[in-house]
């Protein structure tokens, strides 16, 4: 983490990635993907095991059908794109993904969510300074996540996977779901900081042109963040609390 931090005061608007940032759900996720992939390889006997390497490579902060493509891909295994109602037993992109999140809410549902305790003093500092702040997130499942957290309320603006779809929105790393946020707030990316974990969405905030882009090192490494285009890399929001005063 740097010395010095720049103060959030100067900036028009503050935008979040919802997991691995605000709230662990990575970590659900990660168990999620692995498990139904793990699964899936074990049916169609693909000998090459899946990692955790495979999650950060072809998964993390994509839009869920991209990466199961990507994810597909990467195992020679190629399937049709199918309906995005496919239940998750219909062998299709959709299909997969689908039953991946069928894993994924059975876990938060049983285990329940909440945010990351510097997240949320950060998220409240820079409410009662009257900061605007948005959620931009390639999950299907961020508003339900926000509300299980109980932090739906300080984000009037929340462009997710499925927000993404209707606008048809590309994927990061492209930098569209930022980019849209930003014009539903109508303030400039070149005012606007960035928070994110991922380094599909550290890359989709730089190629945005978004003033700061701050990394948030849950596990992926500085050293990644900084090469995808973070600004600076932190591991805890806290530390930019004192900063939004």
């Amino acid at each position: 983490m740097p010395a010095t931090l720049p103060s959030l005061t100067g900036f028009s608007a503050v935008l979040f990635d919802l997991d691995g940032v605000l709230t662990p759900t990575a970590d659900i996720h990660m168990h999620a993907w692995r498990t139904m992939f793990s699964e899936l390889f074990v049916e169609k006997g693909i000998a090459e095991k899946y990692t955790d390497d495979d999650y950060y490579s072809h998964l993390d902060g994509k839009q869920r059908m991209d990466g199961v493509a990507s994810m597909l891909a990467s195992r020679g295994i190629d399937l049709p794109v199918g309906s995005p109602d496919d239940a998750g037993t219909v062998d299709t992109v959709s299909g997969v993904g689908n039953r991946k999140n069928d894993v994924f809410a059975r876990v938060l549902e049983q285990d329940g969510i909440a945010p990351y305790p510097g997240s949320l003093a950060l998220v409240e500092s820079l409410q009662a300074a009257g900061m605007p702040m948005g959620v931009v997130s390639s999950s299907k499942n961020a508003v339900w996540v926000l509300t299980a957290a109980n932090l739906l309320e300080p984000f009037p603006v929340i462009v997710d996977g499925v927000v993404a779809v209707e606008e048809g929105l590309g994927s990061k790393p492209a930098p569209d779901m930022f980019l849209h946020a930003a014009r539903a707030m109508n303030v400039d990316p070149a005012a606007t900081a960035v928070f994110e974990d991922a380094i599909s969405g550290v890359a989709a905030a730089h190629a945005g042109a978004f003033a700061l882009v701050v990394g948030v090192d849950r596990g992926v490494g500085e050293q990644a963040l900084l090469d995808a285009g973070a600004d600076i890399v932190i591991d805890d929001l806290a530390v930019f609390i004192e900063d939004s005063k």
